[in-house]
């Protein structure tokens, strides 16, 4: 028996290949699945099964198209009700590949229709020797029960039984295989392991060391991160069967010309993946600024329409063709075209663009302390708002923007300021889309204002959705810079 583990930075998104000598199963596949082919087949392999775990909410998953290229059985909860054909699963059912057993545990909470694959290597022993968990127990974390805020308090009560009925009824040396680490939204405070066990779990993370059940829930529904706009939306796409990858039309190289013309002609919108000083430099006006370096994926879908065309601005056509792959991760699904020639080529053309000022950390403490009247816009999360900001800032987290503009005044100058940049000019692109002109972006964020020794470091913008069990450090105003 052999477990290969695959990684997907940026949405922090595990899946695996769990193998015999001849067949193997796909645990979770991420949406473009040629990785696993070409796995399997330096494994000399053959995939023959498609196990999820559960729908996943914070990205589309390949599980239709693993299922067209290879011909493999697609096995989900039968409780998720999914509208494709597929091998529906109930507490007790089992799963054989040669040697190999996998029994299935119903482990509902962060969805209602989680399942967890315990895996027995018969070869071996009787005993399990792994679990694949998916999003119900983490690396010193468990899975967030507040994506459905209607049944948050229902679902975590269930939580608590499968974790502790359940998850931990299973021996202490059994490797724990989560389909997410550090840095997924579908937690709170994720470990950034890859793996673990469950007598690890059992003995270190704090959610099991809390044993009251009303104490547990009240620690899953309260004070939990922002859940974007499209965990809902992939959850959806995930049970009705995302469109496959090969029926979708390939992103277009658009010369200025015809890009302006669809710009003009309506119905697009224009996403900048360039760094935030380059989209501050010069940028299409109206466009989106996400930086293909930062989250992309996650406020690409967080952030841009729905019912809109996607056209590209990026520094290669290399990059927005990743860009046009991590968009459809999140099931974004309609760019349509590159700029031929980047922002070079549109300025040569003479067309309009748009600015915006960038402010170093020292001149914006000098307007701080000083007497100049400017709005300070904070645009992370509460979270790293609480732990640190600067005295007078506003916060209004960036994705709320799209309707909280209406806040801020047209007239007032506006400073963004984030972690480290990013935010704050996607931040200053929405502004702008609503008519702001007097907008300037803190470059370096609260990162590089700490670091010239004006504020305590912010411990949550070093790791903004890593784990949150770590040790204070007590900083006093004697440290920074007066």
């Amino acid at each position: 028996m052999l477990i290969k583990h695959f990684f997907v930075n940026k949405i922090a998104h595990s899946s695996y290949i769990l193998a015999g000598s001849n067949a193997c199963a796909v645990i979770d596949p991420q949406r473009d699945i040629d990785i696993y082919i070409d796995e399997a087949r330096a494994l000399g392999v053959e995939i023959t099964h498609i196990l999820q775990t559960h729908l996943h909410a914070d990205f589309v998953s390949g599980h239709m198209d693993l299922a067209k290229k290879t011909g493999a059985k697609m096995y989900m909860a039968k409780s998720a009700k999914c509208a494709f054909d597929h091998v529906g699963l109930v507490e007790g059912d089992t799963i054989e590949i040669e040697d190999i057993l996998i029994k299935v545990l119903e482990t509902p909470g962060h969805t209602p229709e989680h399942l967890s694959y315990v895996v027995i290597d018969k070869l071996r022993g009787e005993d399990p020797v792994s679990v694949f968990v998916g999003d119900t127990l983490f690396v010193g974390d468990v899975g967030r029960p507040d994506l459905f805020p209607d049944m948050a308090l229902e679902l975590a009560d269930k939580l608590y039984h499968s974790l502790h009925d359940k998850l931990m009824k299973l021996p202490d040396h059994t490797e724990v295989w989560p389909a997410h680490g550090a840095g997924s939204l579908c937690g709170r405070a994720l470990g950034a392991k890859w793996s673990t066990t469950i007598g690890y779990e059992r003995k270190y993370n704090a959610a099991l060391q809390v044993k009251d059940k009303a104490e547990f829930i009240k620690s899953l529904t309260e004070n939990m991160p922002p859940a974007p706009d499209h965990f809902s939306r992939c959850s959806a796409i995930n049970c009705k069967g995302p469109t496959l990858l090969s029926d979708m039309p390939e992103m277009k190289e658009l010369n200025p010309e015809t890009f302006k013309k669809m710009i003009d002609e309506g119905n697009v919108a224009v996403v900048d993946t360039r760094s935030y000083l380059a989209f501050g430099s010069q940028h299409i006006p109206g466009s989106w600024s996400l930086d293909f370096n930062g989250n992309l994926p996650t406020f690409a879908g967080w952030v841009l329409p729905l019912d809109k065309d996607l056209l590209v601005v990026s520094n290669s056509f290399e990059e927005a063709n990743k860009t046009n792959m991590w968009l459809r991760r999140v099931g974004q699904d309609r760019i349509v075209g590159y700029l031929d020639g980047g922002m070079a080529a549109w300025a040569v053309k003479g067309y309009k663009t748009n600015y915006v000022n960038q402010i170093s950390a020292e001149d914006l403490h000098d307007m701080v302390v000083g007497t100049s009247e400017f709005v300070l816009l904070d645009v992370r999360a509460p979270q790293e708002f609480e732990d640190s900001h600067i005295k007078g800032a506003i916060n209004i987290p960036v994705a709320d923007l799209r309707e909280r503009h209406v806040e801020l005044n047209k007239e007032h100058p506006i400073i963004m300021i984030c972690s480290s940049g990013n935010r704050s000019s996607l931040a200053a692109s929405i502004l702008g889309q609503h008519g702001f002109k007097k907008l300037y972006n803190a470059a370096g964020g609260m990162t590089g204002y700490s670091a010239a020794g004006y504020s305590k470091r912010c411990m949550v913008c070093q790791n903004p959705h890593g784990s949150r069990f770590f040790s204070k450090v007590e900083e006093t105003e004697t440290h920074f810079k007066q």
